[in-house]
C-alpha cells in the first residue's frame, strides 16, 4: 500500500514540475499572434486532438472490459 501512496506522490509531484515548467514557457512568450496549425492537423482535425482521443480510448476500454465480463 505504501508503494502505491509512493507512486502516486511521484506522479503528483513530476505532473506539478511540468505544469510549471509549461507554464513558465506560455508566459514568457508574449506574442498576441497565434502559431499557425500544423497541416497534419487541419486535415484530421479530430484524430489529432487529445480530448477526442482520450474519450474513444476509454470507451474503447470500457466496451473491451463488458466485454471481457460478459464472457467470463
Amino acid at each position: 500500500m505504501i508503494y502505491v501512496l509512493a507512486i502516486i506522490a511521484l506522479i503528483m509531484v513530476v505532473g506539478l514540475f511540468y505544469t510549471v515548467r509549461t507554464h513558465r514557457a506560455f508566459s514568457t512568450r508574449n506574442s498576441e499572434i497565434d502559431s499557425e496549425i500544423h497541416d497534419n492537423i487541419r486535415r484530421h482535425p479530430i484524430l489529432l486532438n487529445p480530448v477526442f482521443l482520450t474519450y474513444i480510448i476509454a470507451i474503447a476500454v470500457v466496451l473491451i472490459y463488458i466485454i471481457y465480463l460478459s464472457f467470463s
